[in-house]
C-alpha cells in the first residue's frame, strides 16, 4: 500500500513486508500472527525514522550492490560510500525455484 512508496527509502522492504503482503493474497486467511506484527512494528519505526539518503551527482560514478534470497532481490545505489536509494522486491512463489546462485550472477 502507501509504505511501499518508502521501499527506497528503507533498506530490505520487501523482505521485512513480506509477512504482511501475504496477508493480502486471495484466498488467505487474514491472520495476524507474531511474525505480522513484529513486520509491522519493524516498518513503523523505520518509516519514522529519517531516512539518510545522499542526493545523486550526475558528474560523479555510481556503484550498485545486489543481494538476493529465496524470498526476495534487494539492491542499493551508492556513490561515494554514501547511500543514493534502496530497492527491493519479493519474488512470486514460481520465481523461487530459480537457484539463488543463478539470482546472484552479474548480467
Amino acid at each position: 500500500g502507501l509504505a511501499g512508496y518508502y521501499r527506497r527509502f528503507i533498506k530490505s522492504f520487501a523482505q521485512i513486508a513480506l509477512p504482511l503482503t501475504r496477508l493480502t493474497l486471495k484466498d488467505t486467511p487474514f491472520i495476524w500472527d507474531e511474525e505480522c506484527e513484529r513486520s509491522f512494528q519493524q516498518l513503523k519505526e523505520r518509516l519514522t525514522q529519517a531516512p539518510v539518503l545522499t542526493i545523486p551527482d550526475p558528474n560523479r560514478s555510481f556503484v550498485v550492490y545486489c543481494d538476493a534470497s529465496a524470498k526476495g532481490l534487494g539492491c542499493v545505489l551508492m556513490q561515494d560510500d554514501r547511500v543514493v536509494a534502496y530497492a527491493s522486491r519479493q519474488l512470486k512463489s514460481l520465481k523461487r525455484i530459480i537457484p539463488l546462485m543463478i539470482l546472484n550472477l552479474p548480467p
